[in-house]
């Protein structure tokens, strides 16, 4: 007791000497002597029967060890909270500017002049396609000529330089920098059903706008941040860490879901609803810029403190890139062909990338009507997404226990049954909102809003169930086949798979508007292609299920 005393009180900062009496020195010392016989000799001012202690620094240090940090300061002080506490703040700031980015590119391209929610179709195709092999292009020639750090400074600064000068230059002088004239001119000489790829030059500024914050979702989210996580961060540390970020995410969506909620509100029922919407634009955009400031704030406190630190990054463990199979889309047409598999695995992917794509477009295009003014289509959607985030929260609690209670089979069925319940009563009150007057008299509203209510509640159940059910059980499917169906299997549905559903859609969607003229007139043709889109689904998935359970089984 008195040697611990001793150092406890030279380790707070209080060397003095101490006069320990000589019963409780001889009880300590034998006391001490006996659990560690091996440890340091006792010295001889302390074995002395008559002798005065005077306790020094080395003598403190030779008694008693320092003691091991414990608590929140030893939790701080931690390589891997070093490492993974700033890691979680890029994600947070990535992900709470996607959100903000995502809301704003749908308000300002579905309420422009001669534009709505027709418009988004063409943009997936003929922007953001060409868009993405450029940038991917750029992208390599960079990588090819500066370090990763640079590339990953410049590509942010590049985008938040973008933003802010869309909201204090670009937008205030739309008035002449979209070409009104021209787009009305070729709207006389065109068919009618043109209007919405008109509409895409019309406004022009509003297209980059949407393929900036579309980019920034697949390189700032994806490539860059994953590519810089996975270059720090071990195995064993993914395992742990990396599920929490998907709980980030969905906060991140509720933060900034809120933020653009109020922003959108301070201006609301302003004389000039075109100023107002500016404001809210640089507000907006402002806090895009703050929130990459932080971002590449905490990016640099990583290269020069984690990075460099080798008890967070070993310096001598070499990161082995991962060999992709890369296959052609014949080599994928010919393996998706030979494995049923593989095959219905795509179907699911294919399936939910095209039923998403036209529920959300026909939903906006009603979304619009309700909420013609900028403003109040930015505050609705901020809510949007901040009940999405929460939403998904409590899907990704409850998906685990799903899978465990009821296997892989109903965990995947989940979402498209979801998106067929929900499509239904949203189709009907778009077609035959009288059939629902009563109901929306008793309600107090109106067949529109209940519309525009039962659509939001659709995109919020389908999103929150796939990122909590379908996404994992598309990862699960490939556990049970060998190292080359599953290289060649994900190849294969990467290539065909994603491509397709993403922009099958989008692609089906166009046809009908070119055809018919309006999304108002191609409605019902959508909803019978969404039934059926999600039957072959439901289909595939049920013969999925049989073969994954028969995989596993024989394992």
């Amino acid at each position: 007791m008195a040697r611990h005393f001793a150092a406890v009180l030279i380790l707070s900062g209080h060397a003095q000497a101490l006069r320990v009496p000589r019963p409780q020195l001889r009880v300590a010392g034998r006391a001490r002597a006996m659990m560690n016989p091996r440890g340091p000799a006792i010295p001889y001012a302390l074995r002395t029967s008559h002798s005065t202690l005077y306790a020094t620094d080395a003598a403190a240090a030779a008694v008693e060890p320092e003691p091991q940090q414990r608590g929140l300061k030893a939790i701080l002080a931690s390589p891997e909270t070093k490492k993974v506490v700033p890691l979680a703040l890029i994600f947070f700031c990535i992900l709470f500017n996607y959100t903000i980015l995502r809301d704003t590119k749908d308000v300002l391209v579905v309420t422009a002049p001669k534009s709505g929610a027709e418009i988004i179709p063409f943009l997936k195709t003929y922007v953001n396609l060409p868009g993405a092999i450029a940038f991917t292009v750029l992208y390599g020639s960079l990588s090819n000529r500066f370090s990763q750090p640079q590339v990953f400074r410049g590509v942010v600064s590049t985008f938040l330089g973008f933003f802010a000068a869309f909201a204090w230059l670009l937008y205030p002088n739309i008035g002449s920098l979209h070409p009104h004239g021209l787009a009305d001119a070729a709207q006389k000489i065109l068919p009618g059903s043109f209007q919405a790829p008109i509409a895409v030059i019309r406004n022009w500024t509003f297209s980059l706008f949407y393929l900036a914050a579309e980019l920034w979702g697949s390189v700032v989210a994806s490539l860059l941040f994953w590519g810089f996580a996975n270059s720090v961060v071990s195995v064993n540390e993914a395992k742990k860490y990396y599920p929490l970020f998907g709980l980030f995410a969905n906060v991140a969506l509720v933060f900034s879901g809120q933020f653009v909620r109020i922003v959108s509100k301070l201006r609301a029922g302003a004389a000039d609803p075109a100023a107002a919407w500016g404001l809210s634009l640089k507000l907006l955009m402002g806090g895009v810029v703050a929130s990459g400031g932080v971002l590449l704030g905490a990016y640099e406190y990583m290269q020069r403190q984690v990075v460099t630190d080798p008890r967070c990054v070993d310096p001598s463990t070499l990161k082995k890139s991962k060999t992709k199979t890369k296959m052609s889309m014949r080599d994928s047409a010919k393996y998706l062909a030979q494995s049923k598999y593989i095959r219905d695995l795509a179907t699911l992917v294919i399936g939910y990338g095209m039923a998403i794509n036209i529920v959300e477009v026909t939903w906006k295009a009603n979304l619009k009507r309700r909420f013609p003014d900028p403003a109040a289509y930015s505050a609705f959607m901020g809510a949007f997404s901040s009940t999405t985030g929460g939403v998904t929260l409590f899907m990704m609690l409850a998906g685990q226990r799903i899978l465990k209670k009821f296997g892989w089979g109903v965990a995947a069925a989940v979402t498209p049954v979801t998106l067929l319940a929900t499509g239904c009563v949203f189709f009907s009150l778009v077609l035959k909102p009288g059939v629902w007057a009563p109901l929306c008299g008793a309600l107090g509203t109106t067949p529109l809003m209940l519309a525009v209510l039962v659509g939001a509640a659709q995109n919020i159940a389908s999103k929150s169930t796939k990122y909590a059910l379908f996404d994992p059980c598309k990862e699960m499917a490939y556990i049970p086949l060998d190292a080359e169906q599953k290289t060649k299997g994900k190849a294969a549905v990467d290539v065909i798979g994603n491509p397709l559903g993403k922009s099958g859609g989008a692609l089906v969607q166009q046809m009908l508007i070119l055809s018919l003229g309006s999304l108002a007139a191609c409605t019902p043709y959508l909803a019978t292609i969404l039934f059926g889109v999600i039957f072959l689904w439901l289909r595939a998935a049920r013969s999925l299920a049989g073969q994954f359970e028969a995989k596993m089984a024989s394992e």
